[in-house]
């Protein structure tokens, strides 16, 4: 009788966080495929474009690498399922805090799937590509991805296709994260939400406390006999992820009456407010004290500068598929090796057996040193 074959092995913390997935996959070559994309993806490469990934792994070509991507029977719900129960289970009922990033990437032509001349959010300009809408959880420091929902532009919908705005998608999100048992102790935006009345009925609706960025001529009604106060400068340190801190200012813009909304600005040089440096956010927070509102704020910034990093260096724009399927698959496994990553070097992931292997332990050093 034919013995089945036996999945070949990678590095072991790859080897061991892949396992739990095995099952989803009725092909071992595509369980295969699925720990060296994990692999490659790791791997000190420039690009990580499926014949890059192929080399760096120690295969002849990419042919199994994209038919894993294009034509393999496995389902990206199982997959996106069983990582976030891995999130869910190390976080064993403590609550996170979440933040929405919208990303997009520049794309030439318009034979990819939703792609369009439209506002890149990390570029801040209109161009031709593609955006998502992106979720990832913060809990003691560690980042992790959460969810993300494509853009469909009106223009470039496909048949059965229902058009759906960047805040529907944001209020989607955060829904199937509270039923799937997730618990937000902060969800924290950008400007790009600040006038939506479904994003911040759902926000209401699971009664989530929020920090959200806003304009600086952010407009708020009120009666014509009430006018804007602007209260005196509060001092806060901010306390970085590093553990250096650095002394900031904050002040309450006061809109006629104090409301269930507060509105800070916040600022390092609060002679000079310079422009890069200087933030107006919003937030149902009322009693909180400025140093929570500043330092939570402050993450979201030192986040959003972790996923430009994670972006580029996991390869999330580095797909040349055309197809949404095989692009979603794509950012998929992107986000799983990003888990991978998170888990591996967090503390609540620590493996049962220390390897002898000297390509794991070099990997390792070699993720342990990376800016990100």
């Amino acid at each position: 009788m034919t013995q089945p074959r036996i999945p070949n092995t990678t590095v072991s913390f790859i080897d061991n966080y892949c396992t739990v997935y095995q099952k989803f996959f009725p092909e071992v070559k595509s369980y295969d495929a699925f720990k060296q994309l994990h692999l490659g993806i790791t791997a000190e490469i420039k690009r990580k474009t499926l014949p890059a990934i192929a080399k760096a792994v120690g295969l002849i070509n990419e042919e199994s690498l994209l038919y894993f991507l294009t034509e393999s029977p496995w389902s990206i719900e199982e997959i996106r399922k069983q990582r976030l129960e891995i999130i869910l289970q190390k976080l064993g009922g403590k609550e996170i805090v979440l933040i929405i990033d919208e990303t997009g990437d520049k794309k030439k032509g318009k034979t990819t799937d939703y792609v369009d001349r439209q506002y890149i959010g990390n570029l801040g300009k209109i161009e031709q590509g593609i955006v998502s809408v992106n979720a990832y959880g913060v809990w003691q420091g560690i980042t992790f991805p959460l969810l993300f929902k494509v853009y469909k532009p009106k223009k470039r919908l496909k048949e059965n296709d229902i058009y759906k705005t960047k805040t529907q998608l944001v209020a989607e999100i955060i829904t199937e994260l509270q039923e799937m048992g997730f618990k937000l102790e902060l969800v924290l935006t950008d400007s790009l939400y600040e006038e939506s009345e479904t994003f911040l009925s759902i926000l209401n609706q699971y009664k989530l406390p929020f920090i959200m960025a806003i304009r600086s001529n952010h407009a708020v009604l009120m009666p014509n006999e009430q006018r804007v106060r602007v209260n005196k400068w509060k001092e806060f340190e901010r306390i970085f992820t590093n553990s250096k801190s650095k002394n900031c200012y904050m002040r309450e813009i006061i809109f006629g009456k104090r409301r269930n909304w507060r509105y800070w600005q916040i600022t390092t040089d609060k002679n000079n407010l310079p422009d890069n440096s200087t933030w107006y956010v919003m937030t149902n927070l009322s009693d909180a004290p400025p140093s929570v509102i500043g330092n939570n704020y402050g993450l979201m910034t030192w986040i959003e500068y972790g996923f430009k990093q994670y972006k580029n260096q996991l390869g999330w724009a580095d797909f040349r598929c055309t197809d949404y399927h095989q692009i979603e698959r794509w950012w998929e496994i992107v986000s799983s090796a990003f888990l991978m990553i998170s888990l591996q070097f967090s503390g609540i992931n620590q493996p049962e057996n220390t390897s002898n292997d000297y390509s794991d332990k070099d990997l390792l050093l070699k993720l342990r040193q990376h800016p990100w």
